[in-house]
Formats: structure tokens, sequence, C-alpha cells
């Protein structure tokens, strides 16, 4: 689907019967460009005859951040307040594209809801995602931003040492905007969302979301927006330092991780994956299930993107009616996915320039699953 098309789709399904003139004059193009559109719609599936009646397959939405990042890496362990050789790319990312990249991948259908300025990054992103299946029809364009750029250094073994992120785009994700898009999160599967959006955003979901929702809280610093709403999310994925922050909970061992866990299920939370690095991850729900899945043994290359590529898997895992331990598992092989298939040099942790997983690998881990549901 092109980028118009699914502009032209986003306004039929608020108004099926929106007529061709009115889609021409919104769009700045004659009516016979409207009717070819159409016509590549209906074609395509999207749209079944007179009437527009939409023809709507099962669809997640991801609400969050994209970026373009500029990440540099030095040859030899980085020297402070000085110029380092090394390497610097620019790259695709942002939590809320990275669990989008990663959803598509696993074959589920994607819409995401953003925020794109009017320059060439914006362009850039819309292309990938048009070439990945993500669909950014829902997505606002502001005219004169300035889209979200994400600026980072690693050590030379790949760690993030610093970032400087330019995310002010994101104030235009508006509960009021937000509110335009109800139907379209409302008849979702379910809805993952990362704390890039501003807090009353986010609490704007929590209270009119009728989907599943999920949500990444991105980082210490941003983690303090899910508090208020912790009882209205179905699924929470905090590391450690998160985890405490929104439970009050320290994790010295393994009994105060678990009644951290229980504090935070005690809000109402469905389910919570607290990702423990090196250590696996601890997952609990609201039926009294615990589990301490170990991570996959590997060679720790990277550990670029995998907290958004653990999220991609958990609402994956959701869909496919996986249990807690389950879930986990699956949600830890593809952390460790992350970490064995990428190089340094690549970007940090909340960034995302390539498949956090290869198209090959996830498919064979499907038909593998599959295969063994079948038994």
């Amino acid at each position: 689907m092109t980028q118009r098309e699914a502009q032209i789709l986003q306004w039929i399904q608020e108004n099926p019967l929106i007529s061709q003139q009115e889609l021409a004059d919104r769009a700045g193009i004659t009516r016979s460009s409207v009717a070819v559109h159409i016509s590549n719609l209906m074609k395509k599936g999207y749209i079944d005859g007179k009437g527009y009646i939409i023809r709507t397959a099962p669809y997640a939405v991801v609400v969050g951040g994209v970026n373009m990042d500029i990440g540099g890496t030095p040859y030899a362990p980085l020297v402070g307040q000085d110029s380092n050789p090394g390497r610097v790319r620019m790259s695709l990312g942002g939590v809320g594209r990275n669990i989008a990249h990663n959803m598509a991948l696993l074959g589920l259908d994607v819409r995401m809801i953003t925020a794109l300025g009017d320059d060439m990054n914006a362009q850039k992103i819309t292309t990938s995602c048009i070439e990945l299946g993500i669909d950014l029809g829902p997505s606002l364009q502001v005219p004169g931003g300035t889209t979200s750029t994400y600026l980072f250094i690693t050590n030379d073994k790949g760690d993030m040492e610093l970032a400087v992120s330019d995310m002010e785009i994101y104030d235009h994700l508006t509960p009021r905007f937000l509110a335009t898009k109800e139907q379209l999160l409302n008849n979702a599967r379910l809805v993952v969302a990362d704390t890039n959006i501003p807090t009353e955003s986010l609490q704007w979901l929590a209270a009119n979301c009728k989907a599943p929702l999920f949500v990444d809280p991105v980082s210490t610093a941003k983690a303090v927006k899910v508090a208020p709403v912790l009882g209205a999310l179905h699924t929470l994925k905090p590391n450690r330092i998160e985890a405490e922050l929104l439970s009050g909970v320290p994790i010295v061992d393994d009994r105060s991780l678990a009644a951290c866990a229980d504090a935070l299920l005690a809000t109402g939370l469905h389910r919570v994956f607290i990702s423990l690095g090196g250590d696996g991850v601890y997952a609990a729900d609201h039926l009294g299930g615990h589990q301490k899945v170990p991570c996959v043994p590997a060679r720790m290359v990277n550990t670029t993107g995998c907290g958004d590529a653990f999220m991609a898997a958990l609402a994956w895992g959701w869909l496919e009616g996986l249990g807690l331990e389950e879930a986990a598992r699956h949600g830890g092989h593809r952390d460790h996915q992350s970490r064995t298939d990428r190089r340094s040099g690549q970007s940090p942790r909340r960034t995302m320039s390539r498949p956090l997983l290869s198209a090959f690998s996830i498919l064979i881990f499907i038909f593998l699953w599959r295969s063994f549901k079948c038994l």
C-alpha cells in the first residue's frame, strides 16, 4: 500500500460515505486520481465495491517513537573530551518502530501511530515502513516539524555510553489527536505503546483503549509516566530499575524480585515481564503465575534493541495464546537473537537499523512452534 492509498483508506474508514470529490479536496489531487487509488485499494482487497465496504483483517497498533538515529562507535576504547577515530552511521530506529518492525517480521498486520516532520528523514522512514509492510497511514505529519532524531555514542564493544535525543515532535501526539483514531485502536487485537508519547496521551490510551494495552517504559526517566495507569494495562515490560521505580520495591534477591512483581500486579496489571539483563527475565501474571527464565547461553555481541524485540515477541505470543512461561522463553529467544545476530557499531539498546531478527530465523521459529502445537 502506498502512502497516498493509506491516507485515502484512513479517510474512508473514518467516513465510509465520503465522496470521491471530498477525498480529492482533502488530498489536493484530482477526482480521477482518487478513482485510480480507490481502484487499486479494491484490487488489493482493502475495500469492496460501492459504499466502500472495508475489509478488515486482524491487526495490531503500535503507538510510539520513530527516529532517525545517528551513531558513532570508536575503534579503540573511548577517550572522553577528545576526537575518537571510528565509524559513524545513520539508521532508522525508535522504540515503537523497532517493535512494529519485529511484529511485521512475525507476520502481523501492524498499523503505526507516530508523529513525523515534513523533512527528508520523514520520507526515508515512510519509504522503509512501506517496504516492511508497516502501515503509517494513521500517523501525523507536522508541517515544518523536525522528525525525531537520536544521536548516540557507544564504546568500542558496542554498548551505549551517552546519547542526545530530539523528540519534541511527539508533543503533537495529543489526546485530541488520538481520539480521532479511537475506532482504529478499539478494533485492534492489541495495542502496544511506548512512553515517548506525552503523559496525558498515555493516560488517554489507558482510559479509552478497549484493546489489550501493552506498554514499554523505554527508560527510567520516562517510566514515571506509567505509574498512574498501571492498573489499566494488560502487559508491562520493564527492566530491573524501571520495575523498582514503579513498584517501590528494591530488588536484591529472588524473594524481593517476586515481591516487586506482586506489587505491580496488585495495581490491576495482568502480566509483567521484568528484564534482568544477563540473568534472564522474571514473568508473573494476575493468575498467580511466577516464572524466572534464564537467558539462552550465547556470546553477547551487542545489546541493541533487545527489549524492543522482546516486546514484539510478547505481543505475538499473546496473540498465539502462549502461556506465561512460553511467552517469556520465546521473548528470550528473540532477545538472544538480537544480542548475537548484530555487529558492534550499530545503534544501541533503544534503536535498530536492521531487523533484530532475520526473517529466516523468525520463519523457522514460527514453523517449529506451530508444528509443536500440532503434536
